[in-house]
């Protein structure tokens, strides 16, 4: 049997021993045998590594892997109170949903005691159907679509994401529902052709995602490198790492395109700059996690970013 000592990352202070370990017993064997001595310290919760500012240990991996032996140390990190990936994405889709179709209905608390019996143009309800659809569609992805490699993150993340969520749906929603919006200035042209490019790409993000999940067998943290397959809309894969947020990007121009609306467009900047910090993250794990990873790809904007 082993005993791995366990020190505070920070504090360097030593924590607690765990005992009844063996050289094929894994992180998660460690996270368990923890919890024993801190029953708040749920497995979730838990991050350990080889050195203190070194990098977090997969629960897959043994400690025979890692070169431990009796006695050796693990360096102990508190990740914080935790909640589900699924929780966090159904919270922050499903406001946004609701938040825009409650200006869509122009209540007079916000709009005045007439608004509601005023005419919408048709890129009103347009628009209300298409921020549905994709917000909808997400809720659907969520619950049916994603498999997530990890199963928590940290609790605040949920205020957080959700506050950029909802917020920016309250601050669209307002202007485009508004008695005083203003239409497209070129038109049905402007109108359906964002149109058709918002759905265009809708479609190709759900390919996407749908590529992604069949990357991994049910239960289990395996990793393997994208690449385009017989759908005609995966073939981005060949020009950058995170197709999916490419697509995302393409949705929101179309329709700032077809709203004409400046709030949305400064919702699809926000959102691309962000997107665009993660898929650069992605892309620098992939390529030093797969030494023949495609070193003609990008992140996310083909040939530039």
């Amino acid at each position: 049997m082993m005993e791995v000592l366990i020190y505070h990352a920070s504090s360097g202070k030593e924590l607690c021993k765990v005992s009844n370990l063996k050289k094929t017993s894994t992180i998660s064997d460690v996270k368990k045998q923890y919890q024993l001595n801190k029953k708040s310290a749920y497995p979730s919760r838990q991050s350990y590594r080889l050195e203190p500012k070194g990098k977090s240990l997969k629960d897959e991996q043994t400690l025979n892997s890692l070169g431990l032996r009796s006695g050796s140390k693990l360096y102990f990190k508190d990740l914080g109170p935790q909640v589900g990936w699924s929780t966090v994405f159904l919270t922050e889709y499903f406001g946004p949903l609701v938040i825009y179709l409650i200006f869509y209905v122009r209540p007079s608390i916000i709009y005045g005691a007439d608004a509601a019996d005023q005419p919408r143009d048709i890129a009103v309800h347009i628009a209300a159907a298409c921020w549905t659809f994709h917000y909808a569609k997400r809720l659907l992805e969520t619950i049916f679509v994603h498999r997530f490699s990890h199963a928590t993150m940290p609790i605040m993340n949920i205020f957080k994401n959700s506050s950029y969520y909802w917020g920016f749906a309250a601050f669209v929603a307002y202007f485009i529902n508004h008695p005083l919006y203003t239409p497209p200035q070129f038109g049905n042209a402007q109108l359906y052709g964002g149109l058709a490019g918002f759905l265009f790409a809708e479609y190709g993000n759900w390919r996407i995602h749908m590529a992604f999940r069949n990357l991994r067998t049910p239960g289990t943290k395996e990793r393997r490198i994208p690449n385009a397959t017989g759908d005609p809309m995966t073939i981005l894969f060949n020009l950058v790492t995170c197709p999916n947020y490419t697509y995302e990007t393409i949705a929101w121009v179309s329709f700032s395109v077809m709203t004409q609306c400046l709030p949305a467009l400064m919702f699809g900047v926000c959102g691309f700059v962000q997107m665009a910090i993660w898929a650069k993250g992605k892309h620098r794990n992939y390529l030093k996690e797969f030494k023949n990873y495609p070193r003609g790809r990008k992140a996310i904007l083909p040939f530039l970013i």
